[in-house]
C-alpha cells in the first residue's frame, strides 16, 4: 500500500503534476479576487490535468491501436519497417548507434517475421535531426548482426517523415519487383502509415507492433488518475497521430 501512496504523492511533486498544482492555486487566487480570467484558467488547468493522466492517455492511444490486428498467417513478399527514432555515437555490441524504444520494438517484430517467412526486409528511416542516428543504417547493422543476410535487407536512409517513408519505399518496391509488402510499425502509428502508402498507390498488409496499452486492461485505479509525464506523452502521441491522419485525408 505504501508504494502506491508514495507514487500518488510524487506525481504532484514532479512535472507535470507540480505545474497543475501551481495552475490550480493561481485559479483559486484569481477566483477569490473575482477575476473573470479565473474560469478560463480553471478550464485550461482541468484539460491539462485530464491529458496528463494515464487513464486518458491510454484511452486515446487505445482508440488508435485497436484499428488493426496482426494477421495470424501474414502473406507477402517483403517486410517494410518504418523507423521510429535512433541515437548516434552510442555504444552497441557491434558498432555505434542504437534504435529508440519504439523503433527497437518494430525491428524485433520485423526480425521475427523475417525468420518465420524467409522474405527480405526494407528499412525506412533517415537522420531526422542533427543529433539523431540514421535509423535504417543502424537497423540493417542490427539485423545482419543477428543473422539476416545483408543482401536481404534494403534500406531507405533519407526519409524524414511518414509521407517520405511511403514515397521512398514505393520506389524500392518498384525497382526490386516486390508486390505484396507487409507493413510493420507501431500500432498507434499504423492508420496514418496505411493512408500514406495508399496515397502512393501501395496496398500493404498491416502488421502492428510496439503496443503501448494492454488489450482488455481497462481497470481504473488511483494512480491512473494522477498526472504523469507518461500520461501526457501518450496523449501527445495520440493527438499528433489524429492530426496526421486528418492532414493525410485532406491532402
Amino acid at each position: 500500500m505504501f508504494i502506491y501512496i508514495y507514487k500518488f504523492l510524487v506525481s504532484f511533486i514532479m512535472p507535470p503534476g507540480i505545474f497543475i498544482v501551481a495552475l490550480l492555486c493561481m485559479t483559486v487566487h484569481l477566483a477569490r479576487k473575482r477575476e473573470r480570467i479565473a474560469k478560463w484558467l480553471g478550464l485550461l488547468t482541468f484539460v491539462f490535468y485530464l491529458l496528463s493522466t494515464p487513464y486518458v492517455g491510454d484511452l486515446l492511444v487505445r482508440t488508435l491501436e485497436a484499428r488493426f490486428v496482426p494477421p495470424e498467417n501474414p502473406a507477402g513478399d517483403v517486410i517494410v519497417m518504418l523507423g521510429g527514432g535512433a541515437t548516434f555515437g552510442t555504444p552497441d555490441i557491434d558498432g555505434t548507434g542504437q534504435l529508440s524504444g519504439n523503433a527497437a520494438n518494430r525491428l524485433l517484430t520485423a526480425a521475427r517475421l523475417q525468420k518465420r517467412l524467409g522474405i527480405p526486409v526494407i528499412l525506412s528511416g533517415g537522420q531526422v535531426f542533427d543529433d539523431s542516428g540514421r535509423e535504417a543504417v543502424i537497423g540493417k547493422r542490427i539485423l545482419t548482426g543477428i543473422g539476416v543476410p545483408a543482401n536481404e535487407v534494403f534500406i531507405d536512409d533519407t526519409s524524414l517523415n511518414t509521407e517520405q517513408n511511403a514515397r521512398n519505399v514505393r520506389e524500392i518496391l518498384e525497382t526490386q519487383g516486390f508486390r505484396h509488402p507487409i507493413l510493420v510499425t507501431s500500432a498507434f502509428h499504423m492508420e496514418r502509415s496505411v493512408l500514406n502508402f495508399a496515397q502512393e498507390g501501395v496496398d500493404v498488409t498491416p502488421y502492428p507492433s510496439d503496443y503501448w496499452v494492454s488489450i482488455g486492461g481497462n481497470s481504473v485505479y488511483l494512480n491512473k488518475l494522477v498526472p504523469s509525464a507518461d500520461g501526457l506523452r501518450s496523449s501527445y502521441i495520440a493527438i499528433h497521430e489524429y492530426l496526421g491522419i486528418a492532414a493525410v485525408k485532406l491532402r
